[in-house]
């Protein structure tokens, strides 16, 4: 019970420290809210009149969020960087103390944000209706504002004849025992979610790797295909990072010597240019060479300065906004937002990524005990 406790703590608010269980009942989202008589002018006026915005982001691109859109409007905004889970803490104990600080917040944790912040009020989402046509109804509740993803890469100059890693299964051979650096999932809510999407829709994508592998079907005491991969790499000892930062260090610094396969975040392929690193995706991996996960915009239901905050996601949901986002590689959630970059061996986002599936945002925040549990025993 207190491993569970631990795993549970580290990746939901502490108000709410016990996910649903699998069998709890979902409650329906509010409905967006969307002004039939949108202006954006009158929009601007209104927010102009508020006063600061502050809006918080797991990613350090927010302050050029901020400075842009400050340049842009007049409107002083402050842009902060923090990890989703303490994000979604701050919000929760700020709209139960009716002090509300936080205007807007970027969530990549999808489960959290529908089944925890919007349903109890903390966060809503809210759509322009000026932009509604061009984005897809799936992504409009909670409103997606970006895609990111997390891949798996290797050091082009330790292996010039590609990545040494050409099937996921690979990973949980002894001859790459400790030699896959990743983050702490029990940290990192969007790697639980991809366990847990890959658990309830990537099952087939995993057993055909695995066929392909081993020339034989998968034959599993677990309850998924996904759970056994997991089962499995975990047992493998991977190398646990608290920053993608570390990780990619480890695989493509230049004084890099021991073959590494890394498991991070597509942004990290600036340290090519920057510092010098040789680094690219695992291009040709299969069944996916990683994970795409939503990033999701949405409004502190006791904001302070809702015009402002408003403002705000319109402004992010356009190329204007996102592109501070999306510069080192991303997919905008506006369908009319073209990607700015293509990242290092990233070459086809829908057909090397898996991806999130919108209606399994729920599940994965109501399988986040058990995942994280699960993780932790196997990984010792």
């Amino acid at each position: 019970m207190s491993l569970l406790a631990l795993a549970v703590a580290a990746c939901a608010p502490s108000t709410s420290a016990v996910a649903p269980s699998d069998n709890t009942a979902a409650k329906p989202l509010p409905s967006a809210s969307l002004d039939a008589d949108f202006n954006l002018d009158a929009l601007v006026a209104a927010a102009k009149k508020e006063g600061k915005l502050l809006v918080y982001d797991s990613s350090g691109d927010i302050e050029e969020v901020a400075k842009a859109f400050t340049a842009k409007y007049g409107i002083a905004m402050e842009g902060v960087k923090s990890d989703t889970p303490q994000t979604a803490e701050k919000m929760t104990r700020e709209h139960a103390a009716d002090n509300v600080t936080i205007d807007a917040a970027m969530y990549e944790d999808g489960g959290v944000l529908v089944g925890q912040l919007i349903p109890q009020g903390v966060a809503q989402t809210w759509v322009p209706a000026d932009l509604k046509d061009q984005i897809p109804a799936d992504d409009q509740n909670p409103l997606l504002a970006l895609s990111k993803a997390t891949i798996f890469a290797y050091n082009t100059k330790l292996s010039p004849g590609g990545c040494p890693v050409k099937n996921i299964w690979d990973l949980t051979e002894k001859e790459w025992a400790g030699k896959l650096v990743m983050q702490d999932p029990l940290g990192k809510p969007t790697v639980l979610s991809f366990f847990t999407q890959m658990d309830a829709h990537g099952g087939q994508a995993l057993e055909q790797a695995y066929q392909a592998k081993y020339g034989k079907p998968l034959e599993t005491k677990e309850k998924s295909a996904a759970y056994e991969w997991v089962k499995r790499m975990a047992a493998n000892k991977p190398v646990l990072t608290g920053s993608d930062e570390d990780i990619s260090a480890a695989v493509g610094a230049p004084s890099s010597t021991d073959t590494k396969i890394g498991f991070m975040s597509i942004s990290k392929f600036r340290n090519n240019e920057e510092k010098g690193y040789t680094q690219s995706t695992c291009s040709g991996m299969v069944p996916f060479a990683g994970f795409s996960y939503p990033k999701y915009v949405a409004i502190a239901g006791k904001s302070k300065h809702p015009n402002a905050a408003k403002l705000y996601v319109h402004f992010i949901m356009t190329e204007e906004g996102v592109k501070h986002e999306i510069g080192e590689g991303g997919i905008s959630g506006n369908s009319t937002v073209k990607p700015l970059v293509v990242p290092e061996g990233l070459t086809d986002w829908q057909g090397q990524l898996f991806h999130t599936d919108p209606k399994g945002l729920l599940g994965d925040l109501q399988n986040r005990q058990t995942v994280s549990d699960f993780w932790r025993v196997n990984h010792g």
